[in-house]
Order: C-alpha cells, then sequence, then structure tokens
C-alpha cells in the first residue's frame, strides 16, 4: 500500500472512531479535515503513523499497517501529562 492510500485509510478511520465517541449531547463532528498526521514511516510493506485532531481533548492514535495480512491495527491514546525532566548539574 503506498503512503498516501495509507494516511488516507487513516484519516478516515480515526474521523469514524472520533464521532462514534463524541459526547451526542456536544452536537459536535469532524471531518477528515480534522484529521491531521504527526508522524508516518513505511518499512517493507508495513506502516506506521501518529495522528491527532483539532478538537482539544488530548487524543492521539496510533495505526499500523501489516502489509502481510492486509489489516490495519488502531490504538487510541489520550495524553495525562507533559513535563520537563532535567540531569542535575554539579
Amino acid at each position: 500500500m503506498n503512503e498516501r492510500d495509507f494516511l488516507d485509510w487513516c484519516r478516515d478511520e480515526i474521523c469514524k472512531y472520533t464521532n462514534k465517541h463524541l459526547d451526542i449531547t456536544d452536537n459536535k463532528r469532524i471531518t477528515k479535515d480534522d484529521v491531521f498526521v504527526v508522524w508516518c514511516c513505511k518499512t517493507l510493506q508495513n506502516n506506521k503513523a501518529l495522528l491527532s485532531t483539532t478538537l482539544l481533548d488530548g487524543m492521539y492514535y496510533e495505526c499500523t499497517y501489516n502489509g502481510d495480512k492486509e489489516e490495519m491495527y488502531v490504538d487510541a491514546y489520550k495524553k495525562w501529562d507533559n513535563y520537563r525532566v532535567c540531569k542535575n548539574k554539579q
């Protein structure tokens, strides 16, 4: 699978997943244009991408394509923290 087809599939799947899990009372839906790619790579017949959406929900998604089985696995994550760690200087 080429990179463009893979990323289009990823954006489509993340859009569907997000809309399925949004609170219905918020009256909000996203489109594929609201899904963006943070990082991607292709190794042999396999692909991997990290994606997020324009929503301020702290979610990000990891899509992995197994070219041997022609299937994609999606992991959904919530960002809990972002903090700095410094080494002690003497």
